[in-house]
């Protein structure tokens, strides 16, 4: 009796396998569209999440304020004011930054 329903198993397994064999392309192919949704879904999670406040709060107190040397500044000052040619470029280009 064991092996009667161990060759009706096998006969039926075979069947199965014969049935699927038919339709690989297509189960290839929703594999594949399967994994590129999941993929294209993960970006956009990922995309649209925004940080933490606390993680924007523990970068910005980490971030250092630029410090200009007060010695430094009054050179450059100084120069500005010594030199009328830098003293036409300074104020042209803050009049406007985007002119060549």
């Amino acid at each position: 009796m064991n092996e009667m329903n161990l060759e009706s198993f096998k006969e039926k397994v075979l069947d199965f396998i014969e049935n699927v064999k038919r339709y690989t392309v297509i189960l290839f192919c929703l594999f594949f569209a399967v994994i590129y949704g999941f993929i294209v879904y993960r970006v956009q999670v990922l995309n649209s999440s925004e940080p933490s406040l606390t993680d924007v709060a523990t970068k910005s107190q980490t971030a250092s304020v630029p410090h200009i040397d007060p010695k430094v500044l009054s050179q450059l000052q100084q120069l500005q004011d010594n030199s009328v040619s830098v003293k036409t470029l300074f104020s042209d280009l803050r009049s406007n930054p985007f002119q060549e």
